[in-house]
């Protein structure tokens, strides 16, 4: 207990009744937050593909989870002011303080706490980034080259097949290097189940490379307005055995010889 300026009792502020409200609905909803967040988040981006989208979701569960309790507490503080009983009155009532805004203390405490979640959020980012981009280095990676034009994807298959198809057909558990570019507008390359995306830009190449871990049928789109028909530019990749995509790629490339 201390006194104010007219000689009242004054409660110490973590003692009074609505800063232990704040404290224990937030208490209470962080956790609620961190979970329903991070579930949402995660079932809307569906089953990964890949090691990079599994790093992904991974990456996104941690920076959820890591802002919880910030959205936590910025929910128990509008819970308290707006279930706490309404002043009216052109004054303040007398038990009112001086706004946390102009505490040297508070303002500090905001900024080095912001300043540690953004620091972590770039470190950790940048370390999945780096693991990510390691199969650009891979000697073992296949290459292929991506182009994107209004309205469609192109591939062509390196290695001497001389195929090309709009249809992307990948051998599960092989690395591959995208070399993505454009013939018209910017566009975007987005694998979504393998979680890469990468700018295709007009007379320029962009690298981008994923390793499939799946066997099945994923989704390829463009994530950048290109025009009239950007929501039907996408087509399918299919991830299949080696044996099956060796078999493909011989079938393409008669096929193609007899049409030449």
């Amino acid at each position: 207990m201390s006194l104010n300026e007219t000689g009242a009792k004054q409660t110490t502020w973590w003692k009074k009744k609505d800063v232990k409200q704040t404290a224990l609905i937030w208490v209470i909803v962080t956790p609620i937050i961190g979970y329903v967040a991070t579930e949402v988040q995660v079932r809307s981006m569906g089953a990964p593909a890949s090691e990079i989208m599994a790093s992904t979701i991974n990456l996104m569960r941690i920076f959820t989870w890591a802002a919880a309790p910030v959205a936590g507490l910025v929910f128990a503080m509008s819970a308290t002011v707006l279930l706490s009983k309404s002043f009216y009155g052109d004054t303040p009532p007398p038990e009112a303080e001086i706004g946390y805004r102009n505490s040297p203390r508070a303002n500090a405490l905001w900024v080095a706490v912001s300043a540690l979640l953004c620091l972590f959020a770039l470190v950790v980012g940048m370390v999945a980034v780096q693991k990510d981009s390691a199969s650009l280095t891979d000697a073992t990676a296949m290459e292929i080259k991506v182009t994107g034009q209004q309205w469609v994807w192109s591939y062509d298959y390196t290695g001497g097949s001389g195929v090309r198809s709009d249809v992307l057909y990948l051998p599960v558990n092989k690395p591959v290097v995208f070399h993505v570019t454009s013939v018209d507008v910017k566009h975007s390359f987005w694998i979504v189940q393998m979680g890469i995306k990468i700018d295709a830009n007009p007379g320029y190449i962009t690298e981008t490379a994923v390793t499939p871990n799946k066997i099945g049928v994923f989704d390829v789109r463009c994530a950048e307005l290109c025009g009239l028909l950007h929501a039907y530019m996408q087509n399918k990749v299919h991830v299949v055995s080696q044996a099956d995509y060796d078999a493909w790629i011989k079938a393409q490339s008669k096929l193609e010889a007899a049409t030449a």
